[in-house]
């Protein structure tokens, strides 16, 4: 039996992965499937199991080191794997996280980064687990005297994706915006604006399909989508996310609320599946909860558009023929003009407007 065990293949295209902890330390005697090692990839926090059972004989990489799919990363004693049915031994850890604690991946990471430990953590999440938020409340350790030195952060995980993806994006797309209001002043207080803006997005790309497709430049091909595979930017303290709401126009209102309620919890916690990421075909995003009015927004091929909403707020218009003070949400939809032409997407855009200003 082979005694090395290698980064397997985590699939959707993945090189590589950081490692965030380890579970196990030499000598320890382990059980297959049990969780060996912690790693972060483009899109995720993954727990990877041990194959076999066995003693530790080596371990190759430590938290923050990026290792290669194929690479080394844990040497059994050579030797029949036995399985007595339960771990034995000490189970190192070579972070200051205490193992006792009940914490996800991400929550023993950042605890890690802010040199906390676990154990002195009250969790507040399901059986006393810890979470991301727990730590957070917890805060940092008191910077010396004259203040904290600025640090250099080599980009890790999903910020050096992010770097990776925008930068090919930039390369690739030819991109430009159009942007428009809609006037919502009609709408109920209580209105879901992100449920809207989903639903304004589906009869959008009916209007106009060619905003709901993939360009394949090399092959210079398109392919025209039938379902609205949703791509949602979600903004996070690792970075951005972009996880997929599947085929938008079928679900509910209600559904909708849930699947999105679902997800946001996912990205808070780095709980995410790695096909939740997988084959948008168009993104939404809604940055004006944050601030803003138009942006021009970053087309992540081979997607060829993306729709944002900016800050709705009060602002002198005419309507009617006469001024009058409505609330106006600002939209900016750039494309990839390589597969879109500016008929196009003022169509897509002007679908929007409509759908959005109905009461």
């Amino acid at each position: 039996m082979d005694t090395v065990f290698r980064l397997p293949d985590l699939g959707e295209g993945l090189q590589d992965a950081e490692i965030v902890a380890w579970h196990a330390g030499v000598g320890d005697h382990v059980v297959a499937d049990q969780p060996l090692l912690s790693v972060e990839t483009d899109k995720a926090v993954v727990e990877i199991p041990s194959p076999r059972a066995g003693r530790i004989a080596a371990l190759h990489g430590a938290p923050g080191d990026t290792v290669a799919v194929g690479a080394a990363l844990v040497e059994f004693e050579a030797g029949p794997a036995t399985d007595p049915g339960a771990i034995v031994g000490e189970l190192a850890q070579p972070t200051p996280v205490a193992r006792s604690a009940r914490a996800a991946p991400a929550v023993r990471r950042r605890a890690a980064e802010r040199a906390l430990d676990l154990a002195a953590i009250a969790g507040t999440g399901p059986d006393g687990a810890v979470t991301l938020a727990d730590v957070e409340a917890a805060g940092a350790p008191s910077p010396p005297a004259g203040g904290a030195p600025a640090r250099q952060e080599k980009l890790v995980g999903v910020r050096r994706a992010m770097h990776r993806h925008m930068t090919r994006a930039g390369r690739e797309a030819v991109r430009a915006t159009v942007t428009g209001e809609a006037d919502i002043d009609a709408w109920p207080a209580d209105t879901d604006v992100t449920l809207r803006l989903i639903r304004a997005v589906v009869r959008a790309c009916e209007a106009s399909p060619a905003l709901h497709a993939w360009f394949d430049a090399a092959g210079e091909t398109r392919t025209l989508h039938r379902q609205v595979d949703l791509g949602l930017a979600l903004e996070s303290d690792d970075g951005l996310f972009v996880p997929v709401l599947r085929d938008a126009g079928r679900h509910s209102a209600d559904e909708l609320r849930a699947t999105l309620e679902t997800l946001k919890a996912q990205v808070r916690d780095r709980s995410l599946p790695r096909d939740a990421l997988a084959g948008p075909t168009i993104t939404l995003s809604n940055f004006g909860m944050h601030g803003g009015r138009f942006a021009e927004l970053v087309v992540m091929p081979p997607q060829v558009a993306i729709l944002g909403a900016g800050r709705a707020e009060p602002r002198m218009v005419v309507a009617g023929g006469a001024p009058a003070v409505r609330r106006m949400l600002p939209l900016s939809l750039s494309f990839d003009h390589r597969a879109v032409t500016g008929v196009e997407a003022a169509r897509f855009l002007g679908a929007a407007i409509d759908d959005l200003q109905r009461p």
